[in-house]
């Protein structure tokens, strides 16, 4: 280890432009990881945020986003099944929204029962339950300034009816370029010209001791021409339609991968450069009767003291550098135990690029350290 540290000390600028290169690729890693977490956790941010055991969906729906609507039979017929104790319906749609300045917009309308559950944002009165304020809107706090909202409450249009923003919520910046903006199921109805009996998802709560398996089944037999689902279901369902059928996940995730190839690249490079530098000492090994394995243990050692070196740093440097990206990216999401999981594959990469300087270092002729 000491003649490890030796050789990688001779030479400090390429030692610290290896750590570099290695807290580069790593951080690389990390914040693309958690782009991919962040799309992932706001894809299905809406669903998750109720209380519904089952959903119910039109045949073919794909994700929240894009629903299809249900007539008011569905509701009805559901209410009548052993087991289901409370039903809510919500409807989303993009709708045209009027900044106080004039200026258009469009958002991503979303209405919903009071019943779908306390941690989905429907504007209240006082926190009540069943309390809706008339006319109110609430937007996600990351999106004020894209909606001007300077001050709250303010008076808005959407579709070309009055509206009121009254408050703002956490947690639910919409990633489709479009903010989500929430109401009461009624008065989305009323924004977006639909019947009042209209729906495109209802949601159900079960009674203690009813299995969602015993009760989807019921529904099954009465309601073939739809879609339920569990809540996980649906979430899961609404994840994968975003990470594999519009591209963006299959982005993400090759950057990740260029990072790790980017490091592995930059890693070969000075590594293998430390090693031809020191073809001497080597060779003065070799000729003293050093073992190959002591010399795949020398070159490798130099090679993982990098990888850790500049793993610590890229580790380091993913919390402010996350958390600026959050002005631009409200989104994006680092889980506590993701930079952790970075480093093996760090200290791997590093790993992998000290095979070629190996290679160099055991083929290196004992007699060249005789040479004049």
């Amino acid at each position: 280890m000491k003649l490890a540290w030796h050789n990688i000390a001779h030479d400090r600028v390429r030692f610290a432009a290896t750590v570099l290169g290695i807290a580069f690729a790593v951080f690389l890693m990390i914040f693309q990881g958690s782009l991919l977490f962040g799309f992932l956790r706001a894809a299905s941010k809406i669903v998750d945020s109720t209380d519904a055991d089952l959903w119910i969906s039109a045949r073919g729906v794909t994700c929240f986003d894009f629903p299809a609507s249900l007539s008011r039979r569905f509701i009805e017929v559901s209410r009548g099944v052993s087991g289901i104790i409370g039903a809510g319906r919500i409807i989303t749609s993009f709708a045209e929204y009027r900044k106080p300045d004039g200026k258009h917009q469009l958002v991503a309308l979303v209405g919903a029962d009071p019943e779908v559950g306390r941690r989905f944002p429907v504007p209240r009165v006082n926190g009540s339950i069943t309390a809706l304020e008339p006319d109110g809107l609430l937007v996600d706090e990351s999106n004020t300034a894209l909606l001007d909202l300077r001050e709250l409450p303010s008076d808005v249009e959407i579709n070309g009816r009055r509206a009121r923003v009254t408050g703002t919520v956490a947690g639910f910046s919409s990633f489709l370029g479009s903010p989500y903006i929430f109401t009461s199921y009624t008065e989305a109805t009323r924004y977006l010209r639909l019947g009042p009996e209209e729906a495109m998802y209802i949601l159900l709560r079960l009674e203690p001791g009813y299995t969602a398996e015993q009760v989807r089944s019921q529904l099954r037999r009465r309601l073939p021409e739809v879609d339920i689902w569990t809540r996980a279901e649906f979430s899961r369902r609404s994840r994968l339609y975003w990470i594999t059928q519009t591209g963006a996940g299959g982005g993400i995730l090759i950057a990740a991968i260029l990072g790790f190839l980017i490091g592995l690249v930059i890693v070969s490079q000075n590594i293998y450069a430390t090693t031809m530098e020191n073809l001497e000492e080597f060779a003065t090994l070799k000729a003293l009767g050093a073992s190959r394995w002591f010399i795949i243990r020398i070159v490798l050692m130099q090679a993982l003291a990098c990888g850790m070196a500049g793993s610590l740093l890229g580790v380091a440097a993913t919390f402010p550098l996350v958390e600026a990206a959050r002005n631009t990216i409200a989104w994006i999401y680092t889980p506590w135990w993701l930079p952790l999981v970075t480093i093996p594959p760090g200290l791997l990469m590093c790993g992998l690029a000290s095979i070629i300087s190996v290679r160099a270092a055991l083929l290196v002729e004992p007699a060249r350290v005789f040479r004049a």
